[in-house]
């Protein structure tokens, strides 16, 4: 596997989206400090008491990227490594890993900074096409074994 162009590239983009989602996961917890605004009743209890132990709109928001990321990285991580199994150019691999990447580090900041419709969206729809790319080859590659 460490021979494989392809699938040393998957790694390498894998591995800077699991990074970026603990850093939204630590944002998130610092979001939940500065607000005060907890999910457990005894995280509210030890940083204050009882009444923050509440919903907030901006730890909402950073939950809301983070579920996002969920919904999105996983399954580029099952499709990556399939698709790597593949033999694809590494050139075409790259470019496609890149994109998914590059669109969902966009799609967090949009996501987190509250930019200008349509930014977000039109992040999550081009990180969406290489994962099309993805599914469709794994597919035409897997079709004859149905």
């Amino acid at each position: 596997m460490m021979e494989n162009q392809v699938f040393m590239s998957f790694t390498f983009y894998s591995t800077i989206l699991i990074l970026k989602m603990y850093v939204v996961a630590i944002i998130t917890g610092q979001v939940r400090l500065r607000k005060k605004a907890f999910a457990n009743p005894e995280d509210a209890l030890r940083n204050g008491g009882l009444q923050y132990y509440r919903e907030d709109p901006d730890v909402e928001r950073c939950r809301r990227a983070h579920r996002n990321d969920m919904e999105n990285i996983f399954p580029f991580l099952f499709l990556g490594a399939i698709y790597s199994l593949l033999d694809p150019s590494p050139t075409v691999a790259r470019i496609h890993f890149f994109i998914f990447c590059a669109g969902r580090i966009v799609h967090t900041i949009a996501y987190l900074l509250q930019l200008k419709a349509p930014t977000r969206s039109v992040a999550y729809s081009v990180a969406q096409l290489p994962c099309f790319s993805m599914a469709l080859q794994i597919l035409l590659a897997t079709t004859p074994y149905w």
